[in-house]
């Protein structure tokens, strides 16, 4: 695979990394973090009162972070060849880039929500998937 699509899924590793880093520290930093990262106000009741609904979903959605992380790394060349690997790295891109385009529709249909952190975490996932995606062309490139 060439250079550029090791460093595309690198630096896609890198933020699915910190992303699944970033929610789980909410689980030590209690209710203001799940506030911080806009979790839905069900999540940050939890955290208020102290029941499970947040840490065991904070573990679920941290973890498919860290599974997308390891696709990535995978792709890269980095660990072993995962199974699946062109149909998770496709999938995964597409599901980010979705992610990123939902933040204008969503901005628009709930202006209450916006927020600088939600404009750029809209953003981030768009220019993530984006980089899943060239992963993938390099990857199923490099495996014909």
């Amino acid at each position: 695979m060439n250079s550029k699509g090791i460093i595309a899924l690198s630096l896609g590793a890198a933020i699915s990394a910190g992303t699944g880093i970033a929610h789980m520290s909410c689980i030590f930093l209690g209710p203001a973090c799940y506030k911080a990262q806009l979790a839905p106000p069900v999540i940050v009741r939890s955290a208020v009162d102290g029941t499970l609904l947040a840490p065991v979903g904070t573990v679920l959605i941290s973890s498919l972070f860290f599974a997308c992380a390891i696709f990535a790394a995978s792709g890269a060349g980095f660990i072993k060849k995962m199974p699946l690997l062109s149909l998770a790295l496709l999938t995964i891109a597409i599901l980010c880039v979705l992610r990123g385009l939902a933040t204008i529709p969503s901005s628009y249909f709930f202006p209450e929500f916006v927020s600088t952190f939600s404009l750029l975490a809209g953003f981030i996932w768009f220019v993530t998937g984006c980089l899943y995606l060239y992963g993938f062309y390099c990857v199923r490139k490099a495996s014909l």
